[in-house]
């Protein structure tokens, strides 16, 4: 057989092996949601996906009465957002369904390290599923000691439209410092200088 012959099938096959491949891996992006958050998390880790600082408002929205918006933890505990004036409060809403929120977890985790230990700022990881067992299983599976809670009240739409992943930060006067639609990398350093700010700031 003609080497030009043998060669053209060689490529050929190679040609189809490669879109097969290519095909594989967008079916999986499209239909395996842990496989689109791999991908997200990759592009968060090569400097993709920063929060955007130079929206955030540090002190020009004005302080909210936060009383009655509750959320439960697995335990029991109710913990009340008007309670928490005089601290900056992370708050996040997520599902273990959602790619961008599994995708941004890694990075929320690490901003948790960063902040565990102070009490003048308290993370809640808001569980959107309605199965907050689901939800600490996953956490105690990536062992994340991010605190998981329930919704406990109506929730202001203000705060959360209902899209996933949904982040809001307020700061010690209950003001809106943050309020982000879509997964980020929270463990940026302009982000977590951001949160310093506002531990300082009145």
């Amino acid at each position: 057989m003609d080497n030009n012959i043998i060669w053209s099938k060689v490529m050929l096959n190679k040609k189809k092996i490669f879109n097969a491949v290519l095909t594989v891996l967008f079916l999986a992006l499209i239909f395996v949601p842990s496989a689109k958050a791999l991908m997200l998390e990759g592009l968060m880790k090569i400097g993709f996906m920063a929060p955007e600082t130079s929206t955030i408002n540090a002190s020009g929205s004005k302080p909210r009465d936060l009383s009655g918006i509750r959320f439960t933890d697995g335990k029991g505990n109710t913990v009340d957002l008007g309670d928490l004036k005089g601290k900056v409060v992370f708050l996040n809403f997520w599902a273990t369904w959602c790619p961008p929120c599994i995708a941004e977890m890694p990075a929320i985790n690490k901003l948790h390290e960063k902040f565990k230990n102070d009490g003048s700022v308290v993370f809640i990881l808001v569980d959107a599923d309605g199965d907050l067992k689901k939800s600490q299983v996953f956490m105690d599976r990536k062992k994340f000691g991010l605190p998981v809670y329930a919704v406990a009240s109506e929730i202001p739409e203000q705060l959360f439209k209902g899209s996933l992943p949904t982040t809001v930060v307020f700061d010690k006067s209950g003001r809106v410092a943050y309020n982000e639609i879509g997964a980020a990398d929270y463990s940026n350093q302009k982000f977590i200088a951001f949160i310093d700010k506002l531990k300082t700031t009145k």
